[in-house]
């Protein structure tokens, strides 16, 4: 019988992919959806119950419960000021024993997995492992190939990207012309996809990297696209969008790459060196 698994559900695709796999498995499996994280839709019809994100406590008791064995961290988390936080009394020690309203996200992530791990018994496992088949692959998704422009913009974001990722910033940015026109903030890749959108520069094309940070626990918030992220794309009138092959997760691949082929974008993987020996 294979281990339950606590799947800790944030925004986004990946939640469902992760639900998708344990129900194509039959492994067992109960859903903890994070309130205003998590889509509602995306958990019904599940073994499931709704928790605020400051009631950490309760997560765990929940999952003590429902007799899990590993857990997974599923998704993107909005991380709310301390105030809104409005931390339980797990919550608050976890911030007093660590420090960790003063990490970065994956700071925090990796503090939170270590706490799971070593004082609550659990076992935190990747999505990446669980369902390899949504890790980014080399290559291009669709019909469509990016030109010697995009691919000197994809050079430039990538290096933005990683630069942002040192500092624990974010994981994506945005290129055009040879120039880095916005990078990922803690509201994420939608909001710099709007940014960029409302930009009155007049000039189309530009292309949106999504890489992995520099020493990031894989475990939790690798980097991802999805079909979503085709229209913002496209709505901010760039030419495509490039992963990190092997360190990001492309989410519902077939309407991905419908979406970006009907949009006349390309979606590609791409690794590190290369792209560098290509630049």
């Amino acid at each position: 019988m294979p281990r339950k698994l606590g799947i800790i559900a944030g925004g986004g695709d990946l939640p469902a992919a992760v639900i998708g796999y344990c129900q194509t498995t039959g492994r067992p499996f109960f859903v903890v959806g994070l309130k205003d994280q998590a889509d509602a839709e995306t958990l019904e019809g599940t073994p499931h119950e709704w928790i605020r994100l400051g009631a950490a406590g309760k997560v765990i008791k929940t999952l003590r419960r429902e007799r899990v064995d590993e857990i997974v961290l599923a998704g993107s988390f909005q991380r709310p000021s301390l105030a809104a936080l409005r931390p339980d009394l797990w919550t608050a020690a976890f911030f007093a024993k660590t420090g960790a309203q003063k990490l970065g996200d994956d700071g925090l992530l990796k503090a939170l997995i270590d706490v799971l791990e070593g004082d609550e018994g659990f076992t935190v496992v990747g999505a990446d492992d669980l369902v390899p088949r949504l890790v980014a692959r080399e290559g291009a998704y669709g019909t469509v190939e990016p030109s010697d422009t995009d691919r000197t913009d994809i050079a430039t974001a990538f290096s933005a990207a990683k630069d942002l990722g040192r500092q624990d910033l974010g994981q994506g940015a945005i290129a055009r012309d040879g120039e880095v026109l916005g990078l990922e903030k803690k509201a994420g890749t939608d909001d710099l996809l709007a940014r960029v959108a409302s930009l009155e520069s007049g000039g189309r094309g530009g292309v949106l990297v999504k890489a992995l940070k520099p020493g990031q626990e894989r475990r939790a918030d690798l980097p991802s696209i999805g079909p979503e992220t085709v229209d913002r794309a496209a709505a901010a009138g760039l030419a495509g969008i490039a992963v990190e092959a092997g360190n990001a997760l492309v989410l519902d691949e077939a309407e991905t790459v419908r979406r970006a082929d009907a949009r006349g974008l390309f979606v590609v993987g791409m690794q590190l060196d290369t792209l560098c020996k290509g630049a």
